[in-house]
């Protein structure tokens, strides 16, 4: 029985994860630092981005709620819609992420074409963090 959960699981994940496009944490933490950098905004918790977040990321507001929304539209409103614009939450596991989907949807709605959503299965800390990628501190007034 657990190995059916584990299948069943695996299996939504990945059936949420396939209307959008994602990139795994190692995949962005090669590219962190080397060639040209996609525009990285984190669109969850502000106390998630001002503990640690990734080098170069600018924080967008929570994807979920009205104004972080309002916040990555002015975040993203001098960028050429043809930038890589890599979103990123980990406030809890993709499949409950109340915040990348909105984030994704309003982005492709303004006209941007090459957008996609950095794949946190578990959380920011466990997926990111713990693996050893590089982190920055600081304030969401950043």
């Amino acid at each position: 029985m657990r190995a059916f959960s584990l299948s069943l699981l695996l299996a939504l994940t990945v059936a949420l994860a396939a209307d959008i496009p994602v990139m795994q944490p190692k995949e962005l933490a090669d590219r962190i630092g080397k060639g040209p950098q996609p525009a990285i905004f984190q669109v969850g918790p502000s106390f998630l981005y001002q503990s640690k977040h990734i080098p170069g990321a600018v924080y967008a507001g929570p994807g979920s709620q009205a104004e972080g929304l309002e916040l990555l539209k002015s975040a993203v409103a001098k960028l050429p819609h043809e930038r890589e614009i890599v979103l990123y939450c980990g406030c809890c596991p993709w499949d409950k992420c109340p915040n990348v989907r909105p984030a994704m949807e309003m982005l492709k709605s303004m006209g941007f074409t090459h957008v996609t959503a950095m794949h946190v299965p578990t959380s920011f800390k466990a997926d990111w963090i713990d693996q050893g990628y590089p982190v920055e501190q600081g304030d969401a007034a950043k």
